[in-house]
């Protein structure tokens, strides 16, 4: 059986975390986790980028209101 998606982590079924590690990230990857909320109902979303000089920097909220 094919996954249609595979997110990083999903806590309590209530956050969505999609792990990065890139210079710059390309707006596919938030469409991406756009329709991975879609997909699970899910209303947040985190997406960590581990390549910037401070973490809080490459922390993004991301808030599907369907």
């Amino acid at each position: 059986m094919e996954i249609g998606f595979r997110t990083d982590l999903i806590v309590e079924n209530k956050v969505i975390i999609e792990l990065k590690s890139l210079y710059i990230i390309p707006p596919v990857h938030f469409k991406r986790v756009v329709t991975y909320l879609k997909l699970t109902k899910i209303t947040v979303a985190l997406m960590i980028n581990f390549n910037e000089v401070l973490l809080k920097i490459g922390i993004k909220r991301i808030v599907n209101n369907y």
